[in-house]
């Protein structure tokens, strides 16, 4: 017989530099012209051949039991035509699970894209629209040899919902 699995609620905060620090950067519009620092998107594409694309993502629903990391390079990702879009985000571990305890969801708006940090464990995009254009960059073999899931119904028979 198997136990029941607990669904918590994971509340979404609205994204700042500030509180996404631990999982990546948010980067906003700038002035053209503006030379590059530390608020621009800091990456690491060095392991591979960057891949850089739209992808047409169909509404899903906010519960997940999985959770997903890649430790070969940064991912940014950004919503086309302004819309606004959700993730959950754990930061990076030297072990082979995420950290609980510092489990956080985002609403990203459509305004801004967000950097993840090599290793950040996230899961998402999630919308309310039928389906939503996101860019995407990465590596373009991060998909298959590069994509690490946790299962957190398998592992804490644990799932949750982002609210």
């Amino acid at each position: 017989m198997s136990e029941s699995i607990l669904t918590q609620q994971l509340f979404a905060q609205g994204v700042t530099p500030e509180n996404f620090r631990s999982y990546g950067q948010v980067i906003f519009a700038s002035a053209d012209g503006k030379s590059f620092d530390a608020g621009d998107a800091q990456l690491n594409l060095a392991n591979g051949i960057p891949r850089f694309y739209i992808m047409r993502l169909e509404k899903k629903s906010r519960k997940f039991g999985k959770i997903t990391r890649h430790i070969q390079c940064t991912q940014c990702l950004g919503s086309l035509e302004g819309k606004d879009w959700l993730i959950a985000v754990a930061p990076p571990s030297d072990g082979d699970e995420p950290s609980l305890e510092h489990l956080a969801a985002f609403r990203i708006p459509g305004n801004c894209f967000i950097k993840l940090e090599v290793g950040t464990w996230h899961t998402g995009p999630y919308f309310d629209a039928d389906f939503v254009d996101f860019y995407n960059l990465e590596l373009s073999d991060t998909n298959a040899v590069d994509h690490f899931t946790f299962d957190f119904v398998k592992n804490c028979n644990l799932s949750f919902e982002i609210v």
